[in-house]
């Protein structure tokens, strides 16, 4: 392996062998053996990490078709590999001190470079990983450990150093235009981005082939487990399938051959030469920087949702590198760090703290206009929620018995249903997992009815607004199918900013060109719009509702947990709701879970009091079985996929959660492997959904966009029934008889596999088990602990119970809401208070540039 090591600013390479590279993972020197700081003790402690330089796969499949092309893609990650190592040490730092309370910059760091061919999928993509070493030195010579905090915060710069160098690089665009290429708007290689799909397609059909000489394998071996050796020859045999004339062995070489002869087969093209491209770039002089900076602050904002809306300056950098990418331009990199610096000076932001020298990590920044929308929607709600008469309990609890006569109501759900069919504007209902608030709404729309009003149920999402009203018996529809009904429009401008604005009755309409002729949803004054999944709602969506619910006399009623996913936009509507509602009702009886000690341990991991009350629900979590030990990463998705082989062959329903999507992914096509192997699926006919993926009749799979035709939502999901030329027949996984047609158009854009997948595909739901995986957050974790109703686990990567609790304590860490721009100043001067501080003396080179601060209150 190669190790670079970076000192001052210039770097120097060596080579370590395996042994070598154990003991420099493990933080001593490779050479001498020597310990570099203190031994780090802790099982969970990180020893590197790792950055992949990426870029769109068009690029390795260029290099794959020209030599010249390859040698340029090579050189262009060597070059940026040496920018990001040189950042990491001029810019990254250590901690010192009491508390690590002291930033001590770096003299020396060293990083080991791995380099791939193939994606996981054997797609050609040539990729490199860089390991950084938790071990560095600092400028008074001494080693210790990195600031993980502002590393892993760095990142996002990092990232667009990568999209910047891939699109504006001289060497890099001069190399592709003398072979006839240019790149595209999103970065891609115009003339070979129709490739990626094929050859993803055909990586999918690799998989099922090895899936399916599995299984014959061990039909023609009972009892028995196939060998290395067998392994080895399954999947030289699935690679040659299909292709005629090929042999069953294959090497480093046949690999890359037969790529290429399937990439000649899919664009006969390929073979002729292309004549040299002009060489075209918008000029460095002719950048709207103004526009830039808009873009850049837009940037950080989109990605500032998890934060209450702040967001640093160094993503504020990062938003103006990748907005430079985006314009046309190629020019040497430091005379574009010069535009990109000028960028972020113009760029207008609200300074939270006060504090001039607040570190570059700090999210101490928010945009104007989310500022300025947390503003407003809270004066809104507070001239809103004016109190009114909450219905009598007697005559909730008459109706409720006459309605769901099996049933008793709690003291929680009659004041909830009370409370909604009353006359105040503002209603909150609030409430853990499983305690019946579909229930308490069933209650609540039958009251209204007997007054001659209406409930109108909207969900942030199309699949959640369908479930609540259809088991509650109300019109339903999504909250933006309703905002767009009464002449909300929202649509992206130049900055990449999504603007909203109301048409008024006889406008035209920009999305059809027609005069607006108002809503066709007819509310009257004192009916209730209820939201449900309520966490779930972000400002813009509530400020836009408040306007429909004022204008109409309506009332609102919000139901939700804020324990549960957040919104994909800016969080905090629910709890600005909540702070001014007159008539607020917080739910406590869970009604879902079999085993009642589980429901309290459930409702103390939803809100745990204190650290000292995490660390116990940790000890309990582990005590009642409800956590699975693994060794590893793939032992924790093999448990994964175990679980769900399990609770099918029981015939039971089972929720699987992941941290991330790709992992969802992972985990789905392991389980579907181990279907076609065991006969559970065949491979016939198959469908290629998102990204090439080869779905079967009979895989679990998920809609990922509202289609009104067909009558599917987006996360809701199915069971592929059958596959033809141009439909596919889809049964809901919860009622078999409940039948829907798509076009194959729609499921190779909108359909994935989904036996595991992420909270938010999971929240709503109802399963018999769950089983959480490795590294969701304190959302995940509590959302996905409480699908079951019988059992719910989590798998967590640990060698030891101690372990395992350290990561479940981790993982209940929340952060606070920040509905209120005085709850993000305090956030943000927390933040300041808990970062290490270079002392005056060692401040020895100039300050980033800031964006420009506004004063908004």
């Amino acid at each position: 392996m190669t190790r670079y090591i970076v000192e001052n600013g210039a770097i120097r390479d060596d080579l370590l062998t395996r042994e070598q590279l154990k003991d420099w993972v493990d933080g001593l020197d490779p050479l001498t053996g020597d310990r570099r700081g203190r031994d780090l003790e802790s099982p969970v402690a990180d020893l590197i990490l790792d950055a992949t330089i990426n870029a769109p796969k068009s690029f390795s499949i260029a290099a794959m078709l020209d030599p010249d092309i390859a040698v340029a893609y090579q050189d262009l990650q060597d070059r940026l590999r040496d920018r990001i190592i040189k950042l990491w040490q001029s810019e990254l730092n250590a901690r010192r001190g009491k508390g690590g309370a002291v930033r001590e910059n770096l003299a020396r760091i060293e990083v080991v470079e791995l380099c791939h061919e193939r994606s996981r999928s054997l797609d050609p993509h040539k990729h490199r990983h860089l390991w950084l070493n938790v071990k560095v030195q600092g400028q008074d010579g001494k080693w210790s450990n990195i600031d993980t905090r502002v590393a892993l915060r760095f990142q996002n710069v990092i990232n667009a150093e990568g999209d910047l160098a891939s699109r504006t690089d001289p060497a890099w665009i001069q190399a592709l235009a003398a072979k006839g290429l240019t790149l595209n708007e999103d970065g891609e290689i115009t003339q070979l981005q129709h490739l990626v799909r094929p050859l993803s397609k055909r990586s999918a059909q690799i998989e099922a082939n090895k899936a399916a000489r599995t299984a014959w394998w061990k039909e023609q071996h009972p009892g028995e487990e196939p060998s290395h050796d067998v392994l080895g020859q399954i999947d030289h045999w699935a690679w040659a399938v299909g292709r005629p004339n090929k042999p069953g062995d294959l090497d480093e070489g046949g690999w890359a051959a037969l790529i290429r002869e399937e990439l000649f087969a899919a664009d006969p093209t390929l073979s002729m030469q292309r004549s040299p491209a002009p060489l075209t770039s918008v000029a460095v002089q002719d950048l709207d920087l103004e526009l830039l900076a808009a873009k850049a602050v837009v940037d950080a904002d989109v990605r500032s949702t998890a934060s209450g809306g702040r967001f640093s300056t160094m993503d504020v950098r990062a938003g103006a590198l990748r907005a430079v990418a985006a314009t046309g331009v190629v020019a040497d990199r430091d005379e574009l760090a010069g535009i990109a610096q000028e960028v972020v000076a113009r760029s207008q932001t609200v300074t939270l703290i006060s504090e001039p020298d607040a570190p570059n990590h700090v999210k101490h920044l928010m945009a104007v206009s989310t500022a300025t929308l947390k503003a407003t929607v809270a004066q809104k709600i507070e001239a809103f929620s004016a109190p009114g008469q909450v219905l009598d309990i007697e005559e909730v609890a008459a109706i409720a018995r006459a309605i769901e006569p099996e049933r008793t109501l709690d003291k929680g759900q009659l004041g909830g249903a009370a409370a909604i069919s009353g006359t105040s504007g503002n209603v909150v209902i609030s409430g853990p997992a499983g305690t019946g608030k579909t229930t308490m709404l069933k209650i609540a729309g039958a009251a209204l009815r007997r007054r001659g009003q209406r409930m109108i149920i909207v969900a942030p999402t199309k699949k959640a607004s369908a479930v609540a009203g259809r088991e509650t018996m109300s019109s339903s529809s999504s909250l933006h199918q309703l905002l767009y009904d009464y002449g909300w429009r929202w649509a992206t401008v130049a900055s990449g900013a999504t603007a909203w604005r109301r048409l008024l009755v006889g406008e035209v309409d920009p999305d059809t060109g027609t005069s607006y002729r108002g809503p066709r949803i007819r509310i009257n004054p004192g009916d209730r719009i209820v939201v449900d999944e309520a966490g779930m709602l972000d400002l813009e969506a509530a400020s836009a509702l408040l306007d429909v619910a004022y204008a109409n006399r309506a009332g609102v009623a919000l139901v939700g947990d804020q324990r549960q996913a957040l919104p994909v936009g800016h969080s905090g509507a629910m709890a600005l709701f909540w702070r001014r509602s007159p008539d607020r009702v917080e739910l406590t009886a869970t009604h879902r879970f079999d085993d009642q000690a589980w429901a309290q341990l459930a409702l103390r991991l939803r809100d745990p009091h204190g650290p000292d009350e995490i660390r116990e629900v940790a000890n309990q979590l582990i005590r009642t079985e409800h956590v699975v030990l693994a060794d590893s990463d793939m032992s924790a998705r093999e448990a994964m996929v175990e679980g769900w082989l399990d609770a099918a062959q029981c015939r039971q329903t089972i929720a699987l959660v992941t941290s991330t999507h790709a992992e969802a992914q992972e985990i789905s096509e392991a389980i579907q492997r181990r279907r076609l192997e065991s006969g559970a699926i065949r491979p016939g006919r198959a469908l290629y959904g998102q990204f090439g993926q080869s779905i079967f009749v009979g895989d679990v799979v998920q809609t990922r966009r509202n289609d009104s035709t067909a009558d599917v939502q987006n996360r809701q999901n199915w069971i592929v029934k059958a596959i033809g030329n141009d439909n596919v027949i889809l049964a809901a996984s919860t009622d078999t008889t409940d039948l829907r047609k798509v076009s194959l158009a729609y499921a190779e854009e909108h359909i994935h596999l989904a036996y595991a997948t992420t909270v938010y595909g999971v929240q709503g739901e109802t399963t018999d088990r769950a089983l959480v995986g490795p590294g969701v957050d304190a959302a995940g974790l509590y959302v996905g602990l409480t699908r079951g109703k019988h059992h719910n686990a989590a798998v967590l990567v640990a060698s030891t119970a101690d372990s395992a609790k350290s990561q479940l304590v981790e993982m209940m860490q929340r952060s606070a809401l920040e509905e209120t721009m005085a709850k993000s100043r305090a956030a943000a001067q927390a933040e300041l208070k808990r970062t290490a501080r270079t002392p005056a003396a060692q401040i020895v080179k100039a300050p980033d540039p800031q964006p420009s601060s506004v004063g908004v209150r």
